[in-house]
């Protein structure tokens, strides 16, 4: 079920607000959490049902883990210490994670390497897996370092599988979470949150369904129909996915958040204008703001961060980002990107280092540009796809002027919409409902059905993450 379909805009959405604050309303406080927690697992179940005893079982077992980590362990020879048990958690989350989105990878490259000739296992990616495996051993770790209290399974339970962000985020601390499920004053139907969630939720919708989705054309076009490109058609093939990319995501967020509201729960910012960074570092504080703090907190850090000198520095980065490429799938293309932030990131900090300036609109260039082509091998499905666009990105031989101008047309003002407006986050901290802007939201969500009429609804690109 996609937030951009009727099933969850017309039948989902208001069956599951309206129930869940009637039972609050009836003081039925256990029951709305566990009405909430059903209502997240028959969304996460819409895709394959099969897969629903595996988020199950995640949650329990990590629930058991994080209690024994809460609990005062004696180191006696029948018993395990934390550490141990912290070890065992986190190995059985990846390995988790490892079976299902990473084994053909290695069983393929395996057979390449040795000559061998395993079968693949062909197995379909399980639906937010990723995400509910970082946000799980976070979880753990938090425990371990006993920055956790005692949850019930239930209180737990919403934590990991709370709907507006179960799918693709952002990866929440149990800390923003847990405080808001108490909040007795958030178990009333607050107006306020509502408008704005309905705003920022029609904000995103037409982010996703007019903006990306119009772009997704394009970049698809380049990347897997045309068997050649020249000069041009290379450069608006890659801005199309990074444009395609940004509202896609931005659109997500937005319709997270603003669903979120509705139920009055913040969820943490996770996209805060990334096209507007002045160096690849404020990129990385912009963009996948919770990702970025899971891979800081619970893998840059524990590796040393940058405490042992410059070469440790370094190579945490690189590992760091390496890691972080491998997380959003299984290919060298994912690792080859993750490996060139890192090398970016060491690059700008030895830069930093040298005490070197440069003028703003040249430092944005060169940020904006190098992200830019960095998602050529992010959206290439194989590397003779990320070559081709490359390639002909600096190809000056090839400067034929075959232009689709409407294309270019949008590349320029998503250019203009991503530098020079306000994100929504900043457009919701002083905004006041009116008319006005209750006839925007109308009009943002009657495109966007109307859209929807003439092309089905597509999923959020990191739905495959």
């Amino acid at each position: 079920m996609l937030f951009n379909s009727y099933e969850f805009l017309f039948a989902f959405l208001p069956i599951t607000f309206f129930i869940y604050f009637y039972l609050n309303h009836k003081r039925l406080t256990i029951a709305s959490k566990g009405f909430l927690v059903f209502s997240s697992l028959f969304f996460y179940s819409w895709w394959n049902i099969a897969y629903l005893p595996l988020i199950l079982i995640s949650m329990l077992f990590n629930y058991v883990i994080g209690s024994s980590l809460n609990k005062e362990i004696q180191d006696t020879k029948k018993s395990f210490s934390k550490k141990s048990i912290l070890i065992f958690g986190i190995i059985s989350n990846v390995s988790l994670l490892g079976y299902f989105k990473y084994a053909d990878f290695f069983i393929e490259n395996f057979n390449f390497v040795i000559g061998t000739n395993v079968n693949l296992l062909h197995l379909l990616l399980p639906l937010a897996i990723s995400f509910f495996t970082f946000q799980q051993i976070a979880y753990l770790v938090d425990s371990y370092r006993g920055e956790t209290k005692e949850y019930d399974f239930l209180n737990y339970a919403l934590f990991v599988t709370f709907f507006p962000q179960l799918i693709a985020g952002p990866i929440v601390h149990h800390k923003e979470m847990m405080p808001q499920f108490a909040n007795n004053r958030n178990m009333v139907k607050n107006y306020k949150n509502i408008a704005l969630g309905i705003f920022i939720f029609s904000i995103g919708l037409f982010k996703k369904v007019v903006i990306a989705d119009t772009f997704a054309v394009w970049a698809n076009q380049g990347f897997d129909v045309a068997t050649t490109l020249n000069l041009f058609e290379a450069w608006a093939t890659s801005l199309s996915y990074t444009f395609q990319l940004y509202f896609d995501f931005s659109g997500y967020t937005d319709m997270a958040i603003g669903i979120a509201l509705l139920f009055n729960i913040k969820l943490p910012i996770n996209f805060n204008s990334p096209y507007k960074a002045l160096s690849i570092q404020d990129f990385w504080r912009r963009w996948h703001i919770t990702l970025s703090r899971f891979l800081r907190d619970y893998i840059y850090i524990p590796l040393g961060g940058n405490k042992k000198g410059n070469f440790r520095t370094y190579s945490n980065l690189m590992t760091t980002f390496i890691i972080g490429g491998f997380w959003h799938g299984a290919g060298w293309t994912f690792l080859f990107w993750g490996l060139l932030h890192g090398l970016a990131l060491s690059i700008h900090r030895l830069w930093s280092n040298l005490g070197f300036k440069m003028w703003t609109w040249l430092a944005w260039f060169i940020t904006f540009n190098f992200v830019n082509i960095a998602w050529v091998f992010f959206r290439a499905k194989e590397w003779d796809d990320a070559i081709k666009v490359l390639g002909a990105m600096f190809n000056l031989e090839n400067l034929t002027f075959n232009l689709n101008y409407l294309e270019v047309v949008c590349i320029l003002l998503g250019l203009i919409v991503v530098l020079f407006f306000k994100n929504s986050n900043e457009i919701i901290k002083k905004l006041k409902i009116n008319t006005l802007i209750s006839i925007i939201i109308g009009f943002l969500i009657f495109i966007a059905l109307t859209i929807l009429e003439i092309r089905s609804s597509s999923e959020f690109l990191y739905f495959q993450f």
